[in-house]
Order: structure tokens, then C-alpha cells, then sequence
């Protein structure tokens, strides 16, 4: 079994240890709980997160946005039927009209009428390093967004506010880099092989025990490839006859993980205690369908701070569920680990929790450390037999030397074992730079959604009209945006997603402010129906309660 049963021994807790209520305040959602025993860190923390409802006539049009568009590209398809209008994407061949169709017209709806009209807003080409600015390949179109060719002019210096490098590791210095310009002298460039044949290195083993040391944890495993962190080990770590509970808002390759692994999968509302543990009440009551056996395994899946909503994990709550009813939780720090906590291990410390209570940690290297790849961290006995059942570790190449030394750098240097105090200064100032770009929009009258701790800032723009209109605008004023519709959104919550560097100074933070003041009143984006005061709160949250 990929994980030993060690909750069978947890005391059970009562009942009233998680009581919420939820409070309907001039259109915003806020998540009050009650400060009882075991709950009070948790609480203070997600009494900070927001989740502003626009005013009425907002989603009413931006549904009628998306009727028109629709209709027009009905319109459309009938002039392309008829043949006065050209059709540009991929359809069948004549001599193929008798075979099952290769590609499915109806469901290139979306592609053909809506997306291609505004496809300049996404793929832009990126031609130097991730950093607080960029230089972006000027491109244009002669057949509305279908094909593109370069001018030859290079947009310099614009402001990057979409790359994940949140700590700024993602860097050009040669003093910093010296180690990793060494260690590709002496390994090379690639392995060439896995991990079980010949791809072991003796810098893959100094990671993983620094990994394991760096989260307070017995063992870990490192991976070449994200995605595939999650993909291919949540399917050696649960089986059918097993059951994942997974946040409805989880990124792609947790569902993708979760249905090639085979188990049962149901998924609770996004950070409601209340869903989730109503699900785990009957698991346990009912146990599988039809037979009503028990489960081999319950396992939560949830993630640290969730890439589309800038919200944090309530952690210390799922962790007395998941020890009430004795399941297992799979943590996801792609987008918390080294950007949040006093050192930057996450949200384990964030909340204060003990890493030995979440049972599989799961993180990336490709945001906070400026690199490539994935851990799975935990007990021993779990990463050893994910060391011979991972497909990802049995079949995927080993990780690139200099990659992995560029972790082994940046990892040092949080930790301070670089015997600079660099790490903490990043870390520090990210959450500086984060608590400042969010209190500055909220003032504007913009609705963001998240946790006040979370680096990723979702402003929300719903229509899809302003959508395009603010990434253009924003691109003419040389700031770089990362802007976000359906279907990766819900229809009415269109968004822009910022996230936020600790290489960004306050001079660049204050010129994008600016800017999104400027934008933000010309395109009339100002949805907020709150006020919020410059002034800090100097009352005690936990003194009162919402009614």
C-alpha cells in the first residue's frame, strides 16, 4: 500500500470542532468561523479571503455579450456553408466523408467564432527571461487572428505581471548562476536515462534529502515534469475500490491523476468544510456503491493556493476532517511553496500545522525556484514505493543537471544555508509587494478575489468585450497581463490574473497601479461596491463577529 495506515490511532474529534456560517454582505461572500479550540489560525486566516458578487447588470451583460457573439457566429458558419466566407480551420477531406470524423465541427464552435477573433490576446512570443520586465515580439495579422507574422520590432522593458517567478529566481546573474554553469560542465546538459537505470546523479540525491529537510519531512522524491508530479503518482497512490475527494476548483492534472488512477471521484465545493465533510460522513456510512464495502482508501485532494481564484487552502481544517474520519489528505503547493509562510515552506507553515498530518506534499520547482519539475514528499515507506510504482519515475528521464542545480541554489538560499540572508529578504518582500498591490486595487474599486497573503491576484473584468479590450490596452501601455475567460472560467467571472514577484520594486508596482486606475475608469471595470479605507485596521478581528 502506497501509505501506511497510521491514522487508524487518531483521536476522534467532536463534531463542533468546525462550525461555519456564510454571510451574504452588500453582494460579497465572507467565511466567518467561530474561534473554538484547535480553529483559531485557520479562522484569522480565512476571515482575509473575498469574494465580491458583481452587481446584477453586470452578469446580465455579460450574458447577452456571449448571446450576440454567439449569434453572430451562427451567422457566420451559414456564410461559410454557403461559401461566401472562407473557413480556415481544419475540416475533413471529401475523400474522407465515409470515415469516423478526425475533427468534431460543433465542438470547434468556440475556436472558429469566438477565440480566433481575439487570439492576439494570448501565445505572445517572449523573447528574453521571465523577470520583472520582458521583451515581447511584435506580431500582427492579415486574416483576422487566424495566422500571424513578426515585424521585426521588439516591444523592450514592458512589465511582467503574469510569470509565476514569484521569488525572482528566475534570473540572469553571473554570480548567481556560477554553480549552475559549473555543474552543466561537469554532468552536461541531460541525463539521458531514468532514475532506476542510469540517471542517478549525486546532485538528484542531495535534492531530495535537501527537499525532505527544507519541509520538515522523512523523505522526498523529486520529478522532471510538473504535470506529471500529479498525473502519474496519485494513480500509484490510490487504485480502484479507493475514493479521491477533490476540490472542485483543482488544477487539471490533479482531475487528470485522479481519473487514470481508476478510484471513485467526487468533488466537494471549493474550500467548504461543510461539503467536504458531509462527503466523508457518508463514505464512511455507505462505503462503495452497490456492495457497500468499504473503501480501501479516502484521499482529500485539495491545493495550497489555487492558481485561478488567489485563494489559500483552509488547511487546519481539512486536516481535523481528514484525522476525524481517518482518510488521506494529497497537498498541492505548486503555487504556495517559497511564496508563503515566515520562511517560505508554504501553507503547512502558514497555518502552523505539523507536515507529519498531511500525508502526501506534493510541490513544483517551476514557480517560486525558478526552474523545472516536481517533489513528492512525505514518509519514508510512501517514497520508497513510489520510487518503484511511479510511472513518472520508472519510465520518465531523470532531471536535467543544471536544472536541478538551480534548485539546489535557490533552495540554499531561502534556507539561508548560502550563508546570506537573500532568501528571507525575497520572501519578505513578496509579501510586502502582495499585501500592497491588493490593498491599492481594493481602494480603486476593483473586485479581486483570493487571500490576502496570495500572490496571485485575480481582478475580475467579466465581459467578454472589456476582457480583450483591457490585455490590448495594457500591452499598448508596455505591461504585460495574463487575462482569462470562459471556458477555463466560469461564463461570468472573466478575469485578468496578476501575479507578483518579489523582483518587482515599488516604482514598477505604482506604474502598473497607475495604469489600471487609468484603464480601469476608461473601461469602466470598477465594480466594487465596497469601500475600503488606506488606514490599517487596528481592532482585533477575532473581538467580534459579522451578523
Amino acid at each position: 500500500m502506497a501509505i501506511t495506515a497510521a491514522n487508524s490511532t487518531l483521536p476522534h474529534l467532536s463534531p463542533n470542532g468546525l462550525q461555519c456560517e456564510d454571510i451574504k454582505s452588500n453582494g460579497c461572500h465572507n467565511r466567518r468561523e467561530k474561534n473554538v479550540p484547535g480553529t483559531g489560525i485557520a479562522s484569522r486566516q480565512h476571515k482575509q479571503e473575498s469574494f465580491e458578487q458583481a452587481p446584477m447588470y453586470v452578469a446580465v451583460m455579460t450574458y447577452l455579450g456571449f448571446g450576440i457573439v454567439t449569434l453572430f457566429g451562427y451567422f457566420r458558419d451559414f456564410l461559410r456553408a454557403v461559401g461566401l466566407e472562407k473557413c480556415n480551420l481544419a475540416q475533413e477531406r471529401v475523400e474522407q466523408k465515409d470515415f469516423v470524423p478526425l475533427y468534431q465541427d460543433f465542438e470547434n464552435f468556440y475556436n472558429r467564432n469566438l477565440y480566433m477573433r481575439v487570439r492576439d490576446n494570448w501565445n505572445r512570443p517572449v523573447c528574453s527571461l521571465p523577470g520583472p520586465v520582458f521583451d515581447l515580439m511584435e506580431r500582427v495579422s492579415d486574416d483576422y487572428n487566424w495566422t500571424f507574422r513578426l515585424t521585426g520590432r521588439t516591444l523592450h522593458n514592458a512589465i511582467n505581471m503574469g510569470s509565476y517567478n514569484y521569488l525572482g529566481f528566475a534570473e540572469n546573474n553571473a554570480d548567481f548562476l556560477k554553480t549552475v554553469a559549473d555543474k552543466t560542465q561537469q554532468y552536461g546538459v541531460g541525463v539521458c536515462s531514468t532514475r532506476q537505470e542510469m540517471g542517478t546523479l549525486s546532485i538528484h540525491e542531495e535534492l531530495e534529502q535537501l527537499v525532505a529537510s527544507f519541509l520538515r519531512v522523512e523523505s522526498s522524491m523529486t520529478f522532471g515534469m510538473g504535470f506529471a508530479t500529479n498525473s502519474m503518482n496519485i494513480p500509484a497512490i490510490v487504485g480502484k475500490g479507493g475514493l479521491i475527494l477533490s476540490d472542485e476548483l483543482n488544477h487539471t492534472s490533479l482531475i487528470l491523476g485522479a481519473r487514470l488512477s481508476g478510484a471513485t471521484i467526487r468533488v466537494f465545493k471549493h474550500n467548504n468544510m461543510h461539503s467536504l465533510e458531509k462527503m466523508l460522513r457518508e463514505a464512511v456510512c455507505s462505503g462503495q456503491p452497490r456492495t457497500h464495502r468499504p473503501w480501501k482508501k479516502i484521499l482529500i485532494m485539495v491545493e495550497g493556493i489555487y492558481s485561478m481564484e488567489g485563494s489559500v487552502v483552509r488547511l487546519s481544517e481539512i486536516i481535523a476532517l481528514k484525522k476525524k474520519y481517518k482518510a488521506y489528505l494529497y497537498l498541492d503547493e505548486a503555487h504556495s511553496i517559497g511564496a508563503v509562510g515566515p520562511s517560505g515552506r508554504g501553507v503547512a507553515e502558514l497555518f502552523n500545522v505539523n507536515p507529519a498530518d498531511v500525508d502526501v506534499m506534493m510541490g513544483t520547482f517551476t514557480k517560486s525556484f525558478g526552474a523545472a519539475g516536481g517533489y513528492i514528499a512525505g514518509k519514508k515507506e510512501l517514497v520508497d514505493y513510489l520510487r518503484s510504482h511511479s510511472h513518472s519515475a520508472v519510465y520518465a528521464s531523470a532531471m536535467s543537471p543544471p536544472v536541478t542545480e538551480q534548485i539546489l541554489r535557490a533552495m540554499k538560499c531561502i534556507m539561508g544555508k548560502d550563508g546570506s540572508t537573500e532568501g528571507i529578504r525575497r520572501i519578505r518582500q513578496l509579501a510586502e509587494n502582495t499585501r500592497y498591490f491588493r490593498a491599492r486595487l481594493k481602494e480603486m474599486g476593483f473586485i479581486i478575489y483570493g487571500n490576502d497573503d496570495s500572490p496571485v491576484v485575480p481582478i475580475l473584468l467579466y465581459m467578454p468585450g472589456k476582457v480583450v479590450a483591457f490585455a490590448r490596452e495594457m500591452l499598448e501601455r508596455k505591461i504585460g497581463v495574463v487575462v482569462v475567460g470562459f471556458p477555463a472560467t466560469p461564463i461570468t467571472e472573466a478575469r485578468a490574473r496578476f501575479c507578483l514577484s518579489a523582483s518587482h520594486t515599488r516604482a514598477m508596482l505604482n506604474q502598473v497601479l497607475r495604469h489600471m486606475n487609468e484603464v480601469g475608469d476608461n473601461l469602466c471595470l470598477k465594480f466594487s461596491r465596497l469601500k475600503y479605507s488606506s488606514c490599517p485596521n487596528l481592532c482585533d478581528e477575532t473581538d467580534f463577529e459579522l451578523i
